[in-house]
């Protein structure tokens, strides 16, 4: 089975397709062993979204953040400033790579996300699946819900 990839492009100095073995080998200080001490109901380990951006130097002009999980075609457009030093990206369950019943093999996952202080950032933008990261000079696409009940059905498609 080849190891899933979490591409990194768009206003960055040095776009990159990175690999599990390749999170695994960024420096310590970037690794968060057990995220479920920032978030209890979460399992797994994680490298920091801070960790991702150095290795790839994102461009002066970038300021949004896009998720792209092209498994279930959702994507989540976020201002860069409000996760840059709190968002992780979930990849591990122990040496294996986190499994699709977590949301794997690659999770961006936000902690505390309303404590960012913009109605860009909701639990939505915690995505599952997540292949590819891409930064912007504006916002990028989003079809995340945008409304209690487009929220409940996107919800309730999941269960089925």
């Amino acid at each position: 089975m080849p190891q899933p990839t979490l591409t990194i492009d768009g206003e960055v100095e040095h776009p990159t397709t990175i690999s599990f073995s390749d999170l695994a080998a960024i420096a310590p200080e970037f690794q968060v062993p057990d995220v479920s001490v920032i978030d209890p109901k979460r399992k797994g380990g994680a490298v920091t979204l801070a960790g991702l951006l150095a290795l790839v130097r994102p461009k002066a002009g970038a300021k949004y953040l896009t998720l792209h999980a092209l498994r279930d075609d959702f994507h989540a457009s976020i201002p860069l400033d409000s996760v840059s030093d709190r968002a992780v990206v979930i990849y591990r369950l122990g040496t294996e790579p986190l499994p699709e019943s977590a949301g794997g093999p690659l999770r961006f996952f936000i902690p505390d996300f309303a404590a960012c202080h913009t109605s860009e950032v909701d639990e939505c933008a915690n995505v599952k699946f997540v292949d590819r990261i891409e930064l912007s000079t504006e916002r990028g696409y989003d079809n995340r819900p945008h409304d209690a009940a487009e929220h409940a059905e996107l919800h309730e498609r999941e269960k089925s």
